[in-house]
């Protein structure tokens, strides 16, 4: 094998082994941020281990609730490019889904399946689960499993999501939920 070959294979592996364990400095807590099940990144720099500490972020928002990651991982000039009807465009729609969904799902978890990191862009194959124990619009929960995947696709500059273009399983969710039969 050409000499190259086996430097930027090295490389790659190293930044793949760095960036599964890095933490965010917001982590002064015992919390951590979630680590991709699976990685690919197209260039070992800086700017992509930023973004995907950025994705990890995000990802950690989710799983969690707490704002602070959000508030890390979104540009104040957030735009998201599916913006569901009655969610308000900029950072601040991501935390009225989130509040609005916790309660209906207090234990919501969230994974990152797969992570991948080209250019500017990451697409995050997310996984998220817990049990509908709340309220969701007109319905209650009965603690039924709530399991159901989505993609995301972000734009990052200077650390921050500034662009997002998102894909929820709603068909799988709403089933679980109650609010369409099978």
């Amino acid at each position: 094998m050409p000499p190259t070959f086996i430097f930027r294979f090295a490389s790659y592996v190293l930044l793949a082994v760095g960036l599964a364990g890095a933490v965010s400095a917001h982590a002064a807590s015992a919390e951590t941020l979630p680590v991709p099940h699976h990685i690919a990144v197209d260039s070992a720099s800086a700017t992509s281990a930023a973004i995907v500490r950025t994705a990890r972020r995000y990802a950690a928002f989710w799983n969690t609730g707490d704002e602070a990651y959000a508030k890390l991982a979104l540009s104040p000039a957030f735009v998201d490019r599916t913006l569901p009807d009655g969610r308000q465009q900029g950072p601040g729609g991501p935390l009225q889904a989130s509040k609005g969904f916790r309660a209906a799902v207090p234990d919501l978890h969230a994974e990152i399946d797969e992570l991948v990191v080209a250019g500017d862009r990451a697409s995050v194959h997310l996984h998220f689960y817990g049990h509908f124990t709340g309220q969701f619009q007109n319905l209650k929960g009965n603690g039924q499993t709530v399991d159901f995947q989505a993609f995301d696709l972000y734009r990052v500059k200077g650390g921050r999501i500034v662009e997002n273009w998102h894909l929820e399983d709603n068909l799988t969710l709403l089933k679980q939920l109650g609010a369409i039969k099978p």
